[in-house]
């Protein structure tokens, strides 16, 4: 294909995002990956900024592009392309490139075999730009039988899936920022939205599904549902109907609070906190994108981020955030704050999207 030359550039940091919850251990591996000779200076970005430049060089290069990812360590733009002349337009905008086995296609290919021979409860898979390949992750509750199936079914995708299995078991976080109660459960309030000059929040769509009017840490009613997505996605919509403050920030249970501006897409490699009613604030990694988890009851849900972010029964819904950028809603996981596990976070720029809603 024919690439353009993209300036050299710093990448404007756009939007800002916070999102929320869930425990996990991810384990990368090296990919089967060559780095071109004479590399040139690579940019120094932050997470956010090196979304924006994978964003660009994605468009520009195509089929070519095989997935990004942020090294904060050298706080650069990692791109696995599949050959040297995508490499050398990687290079030129300043990233830097890895030459890969797998394409994006491939990869996808692999994700739709898995949804239409391995959907088990108890399972989840991820695209891992680290290692490029698909990796599937099962759950304690997997019988052998199962496990057997869904080895068989890794085996065959060959060198663009790999298998790994957790002690704990994947399911949504019901129990949340600060905590909202509703209808005997609890969850956590993701981030305050605004829509037609009207104040909402958003949460997670398994939480609204189950309850429909909420109140907050004092049994004071203060809201009800404007909008439920679950399981399709998982997110829902609030509207306020109680005169109480809502500002645009994040709960670190310190006495202060992250103030948030705006949303951003996660980056793989990207340093993340949690906020949520049961465990309170955590650090982490974004560890994958486009995740697909099946949930023991038998929910599947698509399109989530999987990060090592720790969280617990009643982090539901809470904040996902890296600065001032809200970046995810907690949807659910495996393990918990001691021993770890698996997250995932509904993305907040599609809930903002699907509902028409501003953070503010």
């Amino acid at each position: 294909m024919k690439h353009r030359r993209i300036p050299r550039r710093r990448a404007a940091v756009a939007g800002a995002g916070i999102a929320a919850l869930v425990a996990a251990g991810v384990t990368f591996q090296t990919a089967n990956a060559s780095e071109p000779a004479n590399t040139p200076e690579l940019q120094v970005l932050s997470a956010l900024s090196a979304g924006k430049l994978a964003s660009t060089l994605g468009q520009d290069l195509g089929s070519d592009a095989a997935g990004t990812f942020y090294d904060a360590k050298t706080k650069s733009l990692v791109v696995n392309v599949l050959d040297e002349a995508a490499a050398k337009t990687v290079e030129e905008a300043g990233a830097q490139a890895r030459i890969v086995e797998n394409s994006l296609a491939e990869l996808k290919s692999a994700r739709s075999t898995l949804t239409q021979d391995a959907t088990i409860p108890g399972t989840s898979w991820a695209t891992d730009p680290t290692t490029n390949k698909v990796v599937v992750t099962a759950d304690r509750t997997v019988s052998k039988a199962e496990l057997a199936k869904l080895t068989k079914v890794v085996d065959e995708l060959g060198a663009t899936a790999e298998l790994k299995t957790t002690k704990g078991e994947f399911k949504p976080f019901i129990a949340g920022g600060d905590a909202i109660t509703g209808g005997g459960g609890r969850c956590s309030l993701g981030f305050n939205v605004v829509k037609g000059g009207e104040p909402y929040f958003l949460t997670a769509g398994h939480c609204t599904e189950s309850i429909s009017t909420w109140s907050d840490s004092s049994g004071t009613e203060i809201g009800t549902n404007e909008v439920s997505s679950f399981p399709d996605n998982d997110y829902g919509l609030v509207k306020y109907t109680a005169d109480v403050d809502h500002p645009s920030e994040v709960d670190l249970y310190d006495g202060s609070a992250q103030q948030i501006t705006g949303a951003a897409e996660a980056t793989v490699g990207m340093q993340v906190t949690r906020s949520g009613s049961t465990t309170q604030v955590h650090d982490g990694t974004v560890t994958g994108l486009d995740a697909t988890v099946n949930y023991g009851s038998g929910d599947i849900v698509n399109g989530l981020i999987q990060t090592d972010v720790c969280a617990e029964p009643g982090d539901s819904g809470g904040s996902l955030f890296s600065g001032s950028s809200a970046i995810g809603l907690t949807s659910g996981g495996s393990g918990d704050c001691t021993s770890g596990g698996e997250t995932f976070f509904q993305p907040v720029t599609e809930a903002l999207s699907a509902t028409g809603t501003q953070i503010g």
